[in-house]
């Protein structure tokens, strides 16, 4: 254990749990930040980053180029209303449940893509966040209503589904959420420095040498898809609760492209750059509109970041920010 615990990567997660609740915690006392649209921008910034999240696990770890995380997060955010309208559970079991079934679909959806690469498995997960947004386009969200979709008719007013008790004012729920988000981040890094992250890495180095080392790649593939996927579906709940009731005008197939692509520019080797990644999905349009432009330039931006990235900081800008932490670090002497 101890040995565990001295390692860089180890001693790397922890410092970021600590940062992060930090953050989490006390982000809502900073002026200007406390109330208001700012804050719920943020929480949602941070919602995000769960998905982006997903995208970097499996495209950094195992090359597997995701553009169905934000159908995923549909998923997530449908069961969620579900579950709660039909039982009321709390909160928390609801997320559980959500994250659980979105797991699930996850992998059922991935599965037939998983002997697919690069460009296939890239249009083929597409396809699935087109199917994703006509499903719910289709049914809608649930909202209080009876039968399996949920749904009221005629003249009945939709019920909102209420925020979880430790969360009920913008800052409380802030501070929930950043929380939830840190923990699931932390688990996730957590399981890039044990066996399963090692044994996603050397598939992505080369598929044929790690079946050669007896990896079962396609369980593992599953066990990436599901984890991320569960991770997914936990922002879906989330967001359902910050509203109280989701559009699907918010899951369109083409925001996959988006967080993908702000993925990249973020940085898909580390957990920061999805971070990074979730905080420019939402908060970059929504900065261009408070400031009077179109949210829309926001794809011009992008696109130019993008090919920055792309083609001189494969790494991201969490990259960059990790080769400037290092060259202003006081280095180490050896001895002699």
């Amino acid at each position: 254990m101890n040995a565990f615990l001295a390692r860089a990567d180890v001693r790397g997660a922890l410092v970021g749990l600590a940062v992060g609740l930090v953050v989490a915690l006390g982000l809502p006392f900073l002026p200007g930040i406390g109330a208001g649209l700012a804050l719920r921008t943020l929480t949602v910034c941070t919602i995000y980053m769960l998905a982006a999240a997903g995208v970097a696990v499996l495209y950094g770890r195992l090359g597997l180029v995701s553009i169905m995380q934000i159908g995923l997060v549909a998923v997530g955010g449908w069961v969620a209303l579900r579950i709660y309208h039909a039982t009321h559970l709390p909160f928390e079991a609801v997320m559980i449940v959500a994250a659980l079934v979105t797991a699930v679909v996850g992998v059922l959806v991935g599965l037939p893509a998983l002997r697919l690469s690069g460009l296939s498995l890239a249009i083929v997960t597409l396809m699935v966040a087109g199917a994703l947004e006509v499903l719910v386009t289709y049914a809608g969200f649930p909202n209080g209503g009876d039968g399996f979709l949920g749904r009221v008719s005629g003249g009945t007013l939709a019920v909102i589904m209420p925020r979880p008790a430790l969360g009920q004012s913008d800052d409380e729920f802030f501070r929930y959420v950043g929380v939830v988000v840190v923990v699931v981040l932390a688990l996730l890094r957590w399981l890039l420095v044990v066996r399963p992250g090692r044994t996603w890495a050397a598939i992505r180095q080369g598929e044929a040498g790690a079946v050669s080392l007896g990896i079962n790649t396609v369980a593992h593939r599953l066990l990436a898809l599901a984890v991320t996927s569960g991770a997914t579906g936990i922002a879906g709940a989330l967001l359902a609760a910050s509203s109280g009731i989701l559009d699907p005008a918010s899951f369109k197939a083409q925001q996959s492209v988006l967080l993908f692509a702000t993925v990249l520019i973020g940085g898909t080797f580390s957990l920061l750059g999805a971070v990074i990644g979730g905080l420019l999905f939402y908060g970059l349009p929504q900065l261009l509109n408070t400031v009077g432009l179109d949210g829309n330039l926001v794809l011009v931006v992008l696109g130019l970041g993008l090919v920055q990235a792309v083609t001189t900081a494969p790494a991201g800008i969490a990259g960059q920010l990790g080769g400037l932490w290092r060259r202003l670090r006081p280095q180490r002497e050896v001895p002699a």
